[in-house]
């Protein structure tokens, strides 16, 4: 009624009447974000995290010299007016229209809850915005709220939501975790200089957040001299008492804010659950829904931890690889069956302190997790393209001559998924390793000595894109973006880049005879008021058991008859696959057993090809060489035999010996022999062989080319020593594109 009254500003008697309408409104107020505690899979709480660090109390917890301080300064006649202080707001509508804008505040207590909630219910930057708009049309909602909001509410209970919405800077948000931010005690403890500080601190907390720095902190100091000067004034404290508070300093403590994945004990394992639920529609059909649940927070979210099997893999990684080695080792182990991911570890300790040589960002997980591009995976996608030859029909025993150097026949020799030739006809040709030789190779004789020549003229003898498919099947995406894998004639020899959850799922779906699982962290979220979600596996048959069965039978062999049998297995049917990179720019192994599989890389997170694993020191050990059965076998090996020692070992399922020929009993028969005459050759390689055996490569091979204790010996200087490629010095060497 008095706004055309005092007329000017450009403010019409139309215009303003029509804004009125001064009627109750009911305003939504959801929930306070809250804190968030994450279980592990026995219900131990090991991470909390939030959007806002918050803890809501009631006011009876408040000191009662804090609500007189906050009353004082912001709404001294809170309890004497209704929605509306009309004193305040006719002074400073005077104000505003004099001035052609709005200059000088007049809301009362109630009407800031009410744009608090508004900011705090604000999705967009277009509804932030409006909140915060200073306009007449805002300031006339908020009175029409808060005129509900006093007809709902008690004084009492509307200054109890005020505290506990309001933001006092350095990241507190509410009375209570701004009295333990700033001075390490409960807001029922506050003294009178600490409560007019808090206090000061609400009117502009970005100014005075003491947080920033020296020039902050002596802003808010002179606010609180204000607050204690106000109290002064309207007699709530004595002047005595005001000089008395206001000679004290300003006190703050720093507390570091609790919670945060980087303070959890597993903070890579609680960056997947924060980032798995942001991203999975098993949390909200939509982003925003998804980014609201996780914001509100108030929630307790059990998860498929395993905390020993978590220490398993800490422990394994810690002896091997140093927290201040450049070079990065990580793992993640995954059930077969449920895809519940059991523990996710790293050798960098995580955080933003380039001293410490700590890593900020996920390590294990795939870059939609909260991790990095990933590295190449290296011949542990040969293990797609066995699974392939074995779905068309190939025997255990069925192979085919694999060449010393193999180049594509032709460029259709290799065809992607969309019909496009890429064979590569020309450049330097792919070699194999220590072995030196090609020959006849069997799929299990192939697998065990990781023969690259092998597997190429395997890829291009069942199709690439059909490879291709089944790593798709398994789950295969690359860790960077989750997008297309490359299409590439050395798709078999691990092009593509991978993390730890991704590989050890793939793996984990052969463990469970083809039915795949997607990766599950979280079991049950049970919401503030005490409302429990389920979240249960989402599995599917992708593969035939059978086919499974046979991978696993030749895989089994890894440990015994290949790569890995300097290392050893674990005392239980296993199975597995060595990994090393071109140019050795990183190195993997990933396995299983029918209750738990693995997969552990290790690799250089300042750029893999920059920074490749020649000629480095890692765990205090100076490495010529990093093959896939150098760190991450053992480490692999290590944590599996601790993560397993209470689970009864489960077999395999025999191999079918009718379909797949070999027998059902674990063995695995040679390939064809050919009998030769002392002297002879046999594909450019002497006969007999140096190690005195006949099957193609030497005893006791390690990946690729690894040290031979039975045959060649050290690695030769004059040979670069890459996944397949042994390649006299003079030769160019072309990384993998």
């Amino acid at each position: 009624m008095a706004l055309p009254a005092v007329g000017g500003a450009g403010i019409t008697i139309k215009s303003a009447t029509e804004g009125l309408q001064l009627k109750p409104e009911e305003l939504d107020e959801p929930p306070l974000p809250e804190k968030s505690v994450l279980l592990d899979r026995d219900g131990d709480p090991f991470a909390q995290f939030y959007f806002e660090n918050r803890e809501s109390i009631t006011l009876d917890q408040v000191a009662p010299v804090m609500r007189e301080a906050i009353v004082a300064i912001e709404d001294f006649r809170f309890y004497e007016h209704g929605p509306i202080d009309l004193e305040g707001t006719f002074r400073a509508l005077l104000t505003n229209l004099s001035s052609g804008g709005v200059s000088q505040g007049g809301s009362s207590i109630t009407q800031q809850y009410v744009k608090l909630v508004l900011l705090n219910k604000a999705e967009t930057d277009a509804e932030r915005r409006a909140a915060t708009a200073t306009t007449y049309p805002r300031k006339l909602a908020e009175l029409r709220y808060a005129m509900a909001l006093e007809k709902k509410y008690s004084k009492d209970e509307i200054l109890e939501r005020y505290l506990n919405i309001s933001y006092f800077g350095a990241g507190a948000y509410g009375i209570q975790a701004a009295a333990k931010r700033f001075f390490d005690k409960p807001a029922a403890k506050l003294t009178l200089a600490e409560a007019a500080t808090l206090a000061g601190a609400v009117q502009n907390p970005s100014v005075t957040d003491p947080n920033v720095g020296k020039a902050s902190r002596k802003r808010l100091l002179d606010r609180r001299d204000v607050v204690l000067d106000r109290m002064a004034e309207l007699e709530k404290i004595t002047h005595q008492e005001a000089e008395a508070a206001k000679a004290k300093s300003l006190g703050w403590k720093d507390v570091d804010i609790p919670g945060g994945c980087h303070e959890s004990r597993y903070p890579y394992f609680c960056l997947y659950v924060q980032r798995e639920m942001l991203t999975n529609a098993a949390f909200g059909k939509t982003d925003s829904q998804r980014r609201r649940l996780l914001r509100n927070g108030g929630l307790t979210i059990k998860t498929t931890l395993d905390t020993k099997m978590q220490k398993a893999s800490e422990e394994a990684i810690g002896r091997y690889v140093d927290p201040g080695d450049k070079p990065a080792a990580s793992q993640a182990m995954v059930v077969p069956g449920t895809g519940e991911i059991r523990a996710m570890a790293a050798s960098r300790k995580f955080g933003t302190s380039r001293k410490k040589n700590q890593i900020s960002y996920n390590l294990p997980a795939d870059r939609a997790h909260g991790g990095g591009a990933g590295f190449q995976a290296g011949s542990t996608f040969k293990v797609f393209t066995l699974l392939t030859a074995l779905d068309q029909g190939m025997k255990v025993d069925d192979g085919l001559k694999a060449p010393n150097a193999y180049l594509a026949p032709s460029t259709s020799a290799f065809k992607d998924c969309k019909g496009n030739s890429v064979g590569a006809v020309s450049g330097p040709p792919a070699h194999n390793s220590s072995e030196g030789s090609g020959g006849f190779k069997s799929l299990s004789t192939g697998t065990w000595g990781s023969v690259n020549t092998f597997f190429l003229a395997l890829e291009q003898k069942v199709g690439l894109c059909e490879v291709v498919t089944m790593a798709k099947k398994l789950g295969v995406k690359r860790a960077a973006d989750g997008t297309a894998l490359r299409e590439v004639q050395t798709f078999t020899l691990g092009v593509n880049e991978m993390d730890p959850v991704t590989l050890a799922n793939a793996y984990a779906t052969i463990a469970a005879r083809g039915e795949y699982c997607q990766p599950i962290a979280v079991t049950e979220v049970r919401d503030r008021y005490g409302k429990a979600k389920q979240h249960k596996p989402r599995c599917k048959q992708v593969l035939d058991e059978e086919v499974a069965d046979a991978a696993s039978h030749i895989l089994s062999g890894v440990f015994t008859k290949g790569t890995m049998q300097d290392v050893g297995g674990i005392g239980r049917d296993a199975a597995g696959k060595t990994g090393t990179t071109d140019d050795y720019t990183a190195a993997w192994f990933a396995g299983y057993t029918p209750d738990l599989s693995s997969a552990v890389s290790i690799g250089d997170p300042r750029g893999a090809f920059q920074h490749d694993l020649v000629g480095v020191t890692i765990g205090g050990r100076y490495w010529s060489y990093v093959y896939g059965a150098s760190i991450s076998g053992p480490i692999w090996k290590e944590s599996m035999l601790k993560a397993l020692e209470d689970i009864e070992p489960t077999s395999f399922t025999a191999l079918n010996a009718d379909r797949f020929g070999g027998c059902s009993t674990g063995c695995a028969p040679k390939p064809p022999k050919e009998k030769k005459e002392e002297g002879d050759e046999r594909d450019g390689f002497p006969f007999p062989f140096p190690d005195g055996d006949d099957d193609g490569f030497p005893e006791n091979e390690e990946e690729d080319g690894g040290p031979d204790p039975g045959g060649r010996g050290e690695v030769q200087p004059d040979d670069y020593w890459n996944d397949g490629l042994a390649i006299p010095q003079d030769t160019p060497v072309t990384p993998f594109q």
